[in-house]
């Protein structure tokens, strides 16, 4: 992956708090080259204040990936900057709490704009370079929710379940091209970010990840590894093996579960503030970096397995789980 007489180039959207930052901070020891991309100035500048102390260099870029144009212009800053872009991240989103008919036309646009359209922008931005240098890797930050909806995150789980439609239909057509660029996504449990703080929440008390909850850091370790091996599908976290595994296998009791454990389970003790600042269509300049509020219950470690190889799995229990009944039956008839 690296080019020769110089370092690897990593492109991460959404780089400035949670997730996205903990992620350059992984690459940052690794010693990468960091492109920052992310709506707040001042947080992007203290992500790469944390590049630089932990060994990256760093470039910052205040842009809103649901804008095609400054997307395409961050790339071609990178390019010009540091001679090509190895990896390119998706991870920029925004989300609303609430029911469906509580959020309005244009926050359901906005969330769409950013959390699909702006994985679109950032992908079709990075293949343009990528096709010139002939290799690259696109990693889509997906979600348990991708598979799953959720009751009180409809734009979220819309975005994201059709961020996973286009990567699907691209890879159909990279394979057909027989292009040496790797595509990934992958998908993530429930995490202690600032998102919860600062989304837009329309229910009476502050939303909150639906538990269990792990570290940023943890995630951003199994992001690091699958941007390496970049697998087709990158399942992080045993809840989400089991939430996606269990909305293919049994769609309608997945819905009663999701309507008597995730609908109460997002909701904090704390009372919603309806004067507080969100981040839907503007930055919210918070003194925040990867985690949230939830540190005291979140879990500092997690695994993580391909969607290929989860699929085997669950399907080499199925087989042996009917062998075994037929085994069984057998005896019982004697």
């Amino acid at each position: 992956m690296n080019r020769p007489a110089s370092k690897p180039v990593v492109v991460i959207t959404g780089a400035s708090a949670g997730v996205g930052r903990a992620v350059a901070q992984v690459f940052a020891r690794k010693g990468w080259r960091v492109a920052l991309v992310a709506r707040g100035l001042a947080r992007l500048e203290a992500t790469a204040e944390d590049v630089r102390r932990l060994g990256g260099e760093a470039l910052v870029f205040p842009a809103d990936v649901a804008d095609a144009d400054a997307v395409n212009d961050v790339a071609d800053k990178v390019q010009a900057a540091w001679g090509g872009i190895d990896v390119w991240i998706n991870n920029a989103m925004v989300t609303v709490f609430g029911p469906v008919s509580s959020i309005k036309p244009d926050e359901f646009r906005r969330v769409t704009d950013v959390t699909y359209l702006g994985q679109v922008h950032g992908t079709q931005a990075a293949l343009r370079h990528m096709r010139t240098q002939g290799r690259g890797t696109i990693v889509c930050v997906g979600s348990a929710l991708s598979y799953r909806s959720i009751p009180l995150q409809s734009a979220y789980c819309g975005a994201k379940a059709a961020v996973r439609g286009f990567v699907d239909a691209l890879r159909s057509e990279l394979i057909h091209d027989g292009s040496p660029i790797r595509l990934s996504m992958v998908h993530l449990p429930a995490v202690n970010t600032p998102q919860f703080d600062w989304a837009r929440c329309k229910v009476e008390r502050q939303p909150r990840p639906v538990a269990p909850v792990f570290e940023p850091e943890a995630v951003a370790a199994q992001i690091y590894k699958g941007c390496l091996t970049a697998p087709r599908e990158l399942w992080i976290g045993r809840p989400t093996v089991k939430t996606i595994i269990g909305g293919l296998l049994v769609p309608a009791l997945a819905d009663r579960l999701a309507a008597s454990q995730a609908y109460e389970g997002q909701m904090d003790r704390i009372p919603h503030n309806p004067s507080r600042k969100d981040n839907l269509f503007e930055p919210v300049e918070l003194d925040v970096a990867a985690r949230g509020r939830f540190a005291g219950e979140s879990l500092p470690a997690v695994g993580a397995i391909s969607g290929t190889a989860a699929r085997v799995l669950i399907a080499g229990v199925g087989i042996a789980a009917v062998a075994a009944l037929a085994v069984a039956r057998r005896q019982l008839r004697r």
